[in-house]
């Protein structure tokens, strides 16, 4: 034992477990009469979202919650659903965010898979709930403490659930002394479901750590400043709203909620409440782009958005550039706790053209800087692919931002973490300033005559068309070639624009094979998130077009 192992253990003066429960503690204790939380008429001051969320964590703790107890919670972005990502990992328990666009088999199975004892629900989800805890009952024997929450801006009919209302379950329960958050770091704080769209779901569990370090690393990849004004036009139930409610309460700053996500809400928040952070997938970047200019009249703050979710178009990237809003562009994946890169800007692209900011912005970029690693690497040998820019590989993560595991599902743990890194499946080269550039999900890759095409190119190609408002492109079953690209295609409000334009527009911008051989004018699926679901535009691509739709 060497003399610095003597004497100098940790103790409770000089070690603490990381939790973001812990931000909320010391906002309240330095901010208590700065607002913390925007929603209609209400307001709600860091010290007012202390004691009711303190109040929550008493009510949930007489209900029975502690530690590894999972408390499931079907809420829009509004003051309840800030408070549950407080008060639920303040006991050691785990949240779960249910997506608010799933079906009732679907919201059943994964309650019961992560052994759900407590949900709280708005009552606006009250039909889908209904019949998900009918389920629960019948198909999996499990019955749930019901808490139903009446949001002062729901406006419609709604049935109660539960057998307590949220308000009056706060108002029963003075506010515990202190949050405390758990005694170890590596204690679960949140389950999350990925799409499982070639299977059942699979939970990803996160860890206090890890939703520290995120929570403080959104912070300084963004440069945020102190007491920002938050909108929350990113789900809160997606990667716990990629950490930004601790974020937001580590700074001190205001969350604006936003139980709709539409152009001229989002635009009068902005307006309203002097927003200056936001956080979105593509799509929601393009409604503010394409929204009539005089509903962005107002707004005199510089707004900052962050782009994820989905790889953005070349164009968004461009279009929000014109209209004065700063979009920062971040990468990554439920495991990790949603964004864990980033394309850092540097000083000298400032004198690039418009179009080579975009390309330089558009990249994936480099590893958050509490992350401690990212690669592109070659799967089978585990080796870091040359940065030439050409050599493709999967992107890798491995450190303290990335999940504990796969609830219930060790081989598809194993499996995650294969080589001593958690493997993304997505595609990607590294350039020669080592910043990571997405060229498609693995089963996104179109194979043509022996070719890969990159989806995304040719989606980029697509988006530089005045006329396309949203595009995906997917593979299609071809007798000669194998697969040949074919793209679905929406377009601008009052636009108007032929299939033979677009390939002839594609033809000007890629090589003759990667051009779409077939657009289909066609709704795109999307997800409440924003991603495009290629999966069913896959199975679309196996069957004929409507007539008129090539």
């Amino acid at each position: 034992m060497n003399i610095y192992d003597q004497h100098l253990d940790k103790n409770a003066a000089n070690f603490a477990a990381l939790s973001p429960v812990s931000f909320l503690e010391r906002s309240a204790e330095v901010f208590g009469d700065l607002p913390a939380v925007v929603h209609g008429a209400r307001r709600y001051s860091w010290a007012q979202t202390r004691e009711r969320s303190a109040r929550l964590a008493a009510a949930l703790r007489a209900a029975g919650v502690g530690r590894g107890t999972t408390v499931s919670v079907m809420l829009p972005n509004t003051p309840e659903m800030v408070e549950a990502h407080y008060a639920v990992p303040a006991l050691g328990a785990v949240l779960n965010t249910l997506n608010t666009r799933l079906d009732a088999p679907l919201l059943a199975w994964q309650m019961n898979h992560c052994e759900a004892e407590v949900l709280i629900t708005d009552l606006e989800f009250a039909p889908v709930m209904a019949r998900a805890l009918d389920l629960l009952r019948s198909e999996h024997g499990r019955e749930l403490l019901v808490v139903d929450v009446c949001d002062s801006e729901f406006t419609g009919p709604g049935e109660h659930l539960g057998t307590v209302e949220y308000e009056a379950w706060l108002a029963a329960h003075a506010p515990l002394p202190r949050l405390e958050g758990p005694a170890d770091e590596w204690d679960a704080i949140a389950i999350s479901y990925t799409s499982g769209t070639t299977g059942d779901p699979k939970g990803v569990v996160t860890h206090h750590r890890g939703a520290y370090l995120n929570a403080v690393c959104n912070a300084a990849t963004w440069t945020m400043p102190h007491f920002p004004k938050y909108l929350w036009t990113l789900p809160m139930f997606h990667c716990n709203g990629w950490c930004f409610p601790w974020t937001v309460a580590m700074l001190g700053g205001t969350h604006v909620c936003l139980r709709r996500v539409e152009a001229g809400a989002i635009l009068q928040a902005m307006r309203e409440h002097g927003v200056d952070h936001y956080c979105a997938a593509p799509i929601v970047h393009s409604l503010i782009i394409n929204a009539p200019a005089e509903l962005r009249s107002g707004i005199g703050q510089q707004v900052r958005g962050m782009v994820a979710g989905a790889a953005p178009p070349a164009s968004m990237i461009e279009g929000m550039a014109k209209i004065g809003f700063d979009i920062t562009h971040v990468y990554g994946l439920t495991e990790v706790y949603g964004p864990a890169s980033v394309a850092v800007k540097r000083d000298s692209w400032a004198g690039e053209s418009l179009s080579e900011q975009t390309r330089l912005n558009g990249r994936q970029g480099v590893r958050y800087a509490l992350q401690d690693g990212m690669s592109v690497m070659d799967p089978q040998a585990m080796t870091e692919v040359p940065a030439d820019g050409q050599t493709m590989g999967e992107i890798m993560f491995r450190g303290n931002i990335v999940m504990k595991g796969y609830l219930k599902n060790p081989a598809a743990t194993d499996k995650a973490f294969e080589g001593g890194w958690f493997h993304t499946g997505d595609l990607a080269v590294l350039e020669p300033d080592r910043y990571v550039k997405i060229k498609d999900r693995s089963k996104d890759i179109i194979i043509s005559g022996g070719e890969n095409i990159s989806s995304i190119e040719v989606e980029d190609a697509l988006y530089r068309h005045p006329a396309v408002l949203a595009c995906a492109v997917v593979a299609r079953p071809d007798p000669k070639w194998g697969e040949t690209p074919v793209a679905y295609v929406e377009t601008q409000p009052g636009s108007s624009v032929t299939a033979a334009e677009l390939v002839a527009h594609c033809k000007t911008l890629l090589a003759g094979y990667k051009v779409p051989r077939e657009v289909r004018f066609e709704p795109i699926p999307k997800t409440s998130t924003g991603k495009i679901q290629k999966f069913e535009l896959r199975q679309r691509a196996q069957e004929p077009s409507e007539p008129g739709g090539r």
